[in-house]
């Protein structure tokens, strides 16, 4: 028991520091030497749990992605629409990308170039969406004539735009900066007479 729980710290740790590293210089630069002095163990420690910098990097993505789902969670049965859910996670997981190196490495890394075998946490992000937007286009939410399609890849260039601008300067994904984003485009978004068709519910 004793060491599965070191074991289990040991890994903790592993993601923790590649993430900051991953966050900080990008996949490609990003070194399993530098990794291993972050989080204070052995190379042979690490190659123990993660046999290459492409499976702790796989490992980034699948814990940024399990925070997002567990968010979406906790947030599903009190949403009264899909369009008020859209609207809350997204605030949330900008925080989320503020506050979480894990989850700000794991958005990083999905759209990196130099990256050859992700583990989907983009494509998963923006089926996400869509989904959500579909359930609004179904319920009624949405404008006439709206895509729900083309809106999910506004929505996602927008999360991931922020993130590479909050690696300059944090300011850049505050809460008051995806208001901004919100209240252009859900007035296009919404349907008429749908509460959200004015301006972004804070409240929400």
């Amino acid at each position: 028991m004793v060491k599965q729980l070191r074991a289990a710290r040991t890994r903790q740790g592993l993601v923790l520091a590649a993430a900051e590293i991953f966050a900080a210089d990008g996949y490609a630069l990003a070194s399993l030497p530098a990794i291993c002095r972050r989080a204070g163990v052995s190379t042979g420690a690490l190659h123990f749990h993660f046999p290459s910098k492409d499976a702790l990097a796989i490992e980034v993505e699948n814990t940024a992605r399990r925070s997002v789902e567990q968010l979406v969670a906790e947030r599903r049965p009190s949403a009264p629409s899909a369009l008020h859910l859209l609207v809350t996670v997204t605030r949330e997981v900008l925080a989320e990308i503020a506050a979480d190196v894990v989850v700000r490495a794991g958005f990083k890394l999905s759209v990196d170039p130099s990256r050859k075998n992700g583990a989907g946490f983009g494509r998963w992000w923006r089926a996400w969406v869509c989904e959500e937007l579909l359930r609004a286009h179904r319920a009624g939410e949405l404008a006439e004539g709206v895509s729900p399609d083309r809106v999910a890849e506004v929505i996602v260039a927008a999360t991931v735009g922020f993130e590479v601008l909050g690696a300059e300067d944090r300011d850049r994904i505050s809460p008051r900066h995806l208001e901004q984003f919100w209240s252009l485009v859900l007035p296009q978004l919404a349907a008429h007479g749908h509460q959200f068709a004015g301006a972004v519910r804070s409240d929400s």
